[in-house]
Parts: C-alpha cells; structure tokens; sequence
C-alpha cells in the first residue's frame, strides 16, 4: 500500500512539473499550444512545395509520406534535447528535495509525448483533406509511438547523465542529429539509394519507426517479422543501457551537480 501511494504522488508530480515545462515553453507565445499543430503544418506546407514535384514518381501523397516522419522525428528530438539538461536545469529542486532524479528526466520525455498528441490532430486533419483512407491498420500507429517513447527515453538518460559531466555533449548531439536526421529518410525515398548507405538507413531505429507507421497509415500494412523484432530490440534495449548507466552513476550525478 505505501508503495501504490508513492506512486501515486510521483505520477502527480510528473503530471505538475509537465504542466510547467508546457507554460514555460509557451510562456511568451500568443498561441501557446497551438504551435504544436501550427508547426508540423507549416514545416510540411514548405517541403512538399519543395520536394513532392521532384519525388512525385516514387512517392505517392507526399505531404504525408512527409508528416508521418516529420512528427516522429520532432517527438524524438524534442524529448532528448530537453531531457539533456533537466538535471542541471533542476539542481536546486533535486538538492532540496528528496524527489528520484528519474521524474526529471521523465517529465522532459512525457512532455514531448504530449506534444505529439497535439500534433496528431495536424495530422489526422490532413489524413482528411488528402483522403487517407481509413485502415484498422492505423491501430498500429499506438504500438509504434509507445517504442518510439521507450527508445527516447533509454536516449535521454544517457544524455542526461553526460551532460553532468561533459556540457559539450550538448553542441556534439545537435551535429548526430543533423546526420541523424538525414539518415531516417523524413522526406526522401530509401528505393532511390543504394548501397552501404541504404543498409545504414534500413538499420536506423528512427527510420524503422517511421517506415513502419507510415506503412500502417498510408498503405494498410503492418511490419514484417524482422522489421517487428527490430522496433521491439531497439527501444528496449536502449532503455536498459541507459537506465543501467543511469542507475551506476547517480551518486555521482548528485555529487557533480
């Protein structure tokens, strides 16, 4: 019973300190919240006027071969880069009050998730204008953002707890996700590649939670065995190392801040 109650009061503090980062991000925003489905919107207007001439052969509907990816991409970035730096953010609440260093990190992560569901209605939105059809498929979409979280998250505590120790890792990060980003195939066709770089793309975590929505939304179909196995493998086991090297260095982490 005392455990269920500390739970309970560690799931509300996630849930105020997310309401927080959600005011603080949109703090000095006219439209607050809505630039969470104003943003994805925006960002598809400008590259399928740039792109969806010069891929309409492979890519069938490219406004939303584009969304699919865009979405995932930015809930991934959003998390780690503001999971990063929460425990520094936080040193004073983490010295002063005997809350686990984990809720931080949670908090930044869950805050991104909400975000995403923000942007999901941008998305379904335009799933109308440009006359998706509706598949149970679509269903599939749940699974793929639930490893999409667990993966962000097992990337966040490694983030979170370099960052303690070595703040360059916050400049090093923005240049990995720059080639990070042209990796996953956000607005271009793999089909077009070939070679050693179409093999790192079809091995990128990010691209397989990508292809595998848009595979369940666009064309009705679910992952392979393999493609399965890959989402399933990546997101936990990236959140086992990085809770494992979480866990080893907390003391340090408390010692360091």
């Amino acid at each position: 019973m005392r455990d269920f109650r500390q739970r309970k009061q560690f799931a509300f503090v996630v849930r105020q300190l997310t309401a927080r980062e959600i005011k603080r991000k949109y703090a000095r925003s006219y439209l607050g919240i809505v630039w969470s489905v104003l943003n994805p919107l925006l960002s598809m207007a400008v590259l399928s006027l740039i792109f969806s001439q010069l891929f309409r052969r492979s890519i069938d509907n490219y406004p939303i071969y584009y969304l699919t990816g865009y979405i995932l991409w930015q809930t991934f970035t959003g998390a780690t880069n503001a999971a990063m730096t929460t425990l520094v953010d936080n040193k004073m609440l983490l010295l002063k009050v005997k809350f686990p260093m984990d809720l931080f990190i949670l908090t930044r992560v869950y805050t991104a998730l909400i975000n995403l569901f923000y942007s999901l209605a941008a998305y379904v939105l335009m799933l109308v204008v440009f006359q998706v059809t509706p598949k149970w498929t679509m269903f599939f979409t749940l699974f793929v953002i639930l490893c999409l979280t667990v993966f962000s998250l097992g990337i966040s505590y490694m983030l979170a707890t370099a960052y303690v120790f070595f703040g360059d890792i916050k400049h090093l990060y923005s240049v990995v996700l720059t080639l990070w980003m042209y990796c996953s195939a956000i607005f271009y066709p793999v089909e077009q590649l070939q070679g050693f770089i179409r093999v790192v793309i079809w091995n990128n975590p990010l691209y397989t939670y990508i292809h595998s929505m848009r595979g369940a939304v666009m064309y009705g179909t679910l992952p392979g065995t393999v493609e399965l196995f890959q989402m399933i493998l990546w997101s936990t086991g990236i959140y086992g190392l990085g809770y494992w090297i979480f866990r080893r260095n907390r003391s340090r982490i408390l010692q360091r801040i």
